[in-house]
């Protein structure tokens, strides 16, 4: 196999709590994940050496600043094979949009370096890798319905989540990750999510509790620094979302709909505005 092309789905979270700060200056979280329809694709091709990197959007960097260029670093590495890739990254999923677009570049690269060259990597080892690209690259190896703890590297399958109609919304600026967390290390945070309880909705297939008893304390600190995620999700549950949440950090705005005729037209007075996404949960 010289040639391999991949997608990688963008990640949205039904919960995110932050426990505390840790002494090496992480965060403990405890959060639970989900892919979805909304995808990048991937192309490898075998090269004799090096890394070559190219996207279709001019202004990613296509050098070591880019997760699936540091990925195919980390795999030559790990691996000691002295081989190279060609890597074309088509993106579909909005940059800073808190999708873990780049977490999933990342691990695409890493297991389909591992099929290119059939170094028969496990899972775990594969994830080990990731742990050091960033905290979300081990769960977009998985790719599941997961419960994910410590620093977001602990990870727990739990039952499938049922598929269903979703809505993504990303207004047009990013919201910046360390600014979110110094804030909530400021100021106490008040609505923490219940987990346990979406786990046990999540265990019966039961959409429409997940969907009202979300809760992502991020919200608190990203929605105050930009109104205008609030209001996107006012509207989206006027148009009669089960339910609405910011996923990660922001600004990007999910909704799960009982139809996917419900979600389309609940998505309409957005897509001139604001990237827009209907599909599926994966």
């Amino acid at each position: 196999m010289d040639k391999i092309l991949l997608n990688s789905h963008a990640k949205i979270n039904l919960s995110l709590d932050v426990i505390g700060k840790r002494d090496d200056g992480y965060h403990e979280v405890l959060m639970i994940m989900l892919s979805c329809g909304l995808c990048d694709s991937i192309t490898l091709t075998r090269i004799d050496s090096g890394i070559e990197l190219s996207s279709n959007l001019s202004f990613l960097p296509c050098n070591e600043k880019n997760l699936a260029y540091k990925a195919a670093q980390s795999f030559f590495e790990y691996t000691g094979i002295n081989g190279g890739v060609k890597i074309e990254l088509s993106k579909r999923i909005p940059v800073g949009a808190g999708l873990a677009g780049g977490s999933g570049n990342g691990a695409a690269v890493l297991c389909g370096l591992n099929m290119l060259y059939e170094t028969k990597l496990t899972e775990d080892e594969l994830c080990s890798i990731g742990s050091t690209l960033g905290a979300d690259v081990p769960y977009c190896i998985h790719a599941k319905t997961m419960l994910a703890s410590g620093i977001g590297e602990k990870l727990t399958l739990l039952d499938d989540f049922p598929k269903t109609p979703i809505v993504i919304i990303k207004p047009p600026f990013g919201v910046s990750t360390p600014t979110v967390y110094k804030q909530i290390d400021e100021a106490p945070i008040q609505t923490h999510p219940d987990t346990q309880l979406l786990i046990d909705a999540i265990k019966k297939g039961d959409v429409k509790t997940v969907a009202q008893n979300m809760v992502n304390v991020m919200e608190e600190v990203t929605v105050k620094m930009h109104p205008i995620i609030g209001d996107i999700k006012t509207e989206l549950l006027k148009s009669g979302a089960l339910g609405v949440l910011m996923s990660g950090s922001g600004p990007s705005v999910f909704a799960f709909f009982d139809s996917y005729d419900a979600a389309k037209k609940a998505a309409q007075p957005f897509k001139n505005k604001y990237f827009t996404y209907v599909g599926w949960t994966k």
